[in-house]
């Protein structure tokens, strides 16, 4: 399923997303769908929220749209639940979507 990803200003985006629990339902098709969505878009990632489900949930793919098969194998393509930072370095910058 292709879901519509929300636009600039939807307060889904500003709002502290939450824990996903281990009993969550239909967890691998979400995922499975935040790929075929961040796909469609031609993007690199994308946050549940993106698609309006305000959880802690994000995909990624280094190489989607990659035609070589040794720079596929190379590339990084991960489901991150509930991802926590755990360290911090470098100057704080301000950027404006």
């Amino acid at each position: 399923m292709i879901y519509p990803i929300v636009a600039y200003g939807d307060p889904v985006l500003k709002a502290p997303a939450k824990d996903i629990p281990q009993d969550f339902a239909d967890l691998q098709k979400l995922v499975d769908d935040m790929y075929d969505t961040m796909y469609n878009a031609h993007g690199v990632g994308l946050a549940a929220p993106q698609i309006g489900k305000s959880i802690r949930l994000f995909v990624i793919d280094s190489a989607p749209f990659e035609e070589d098969e040794e720079k596929k194998k190379a590339a990084v393509k991960k489901a991150f639940i509930n991802p926590q930072i755990v360290k911090e370095e470098g100057k704080e910058w301000a950027f404006e979507e």
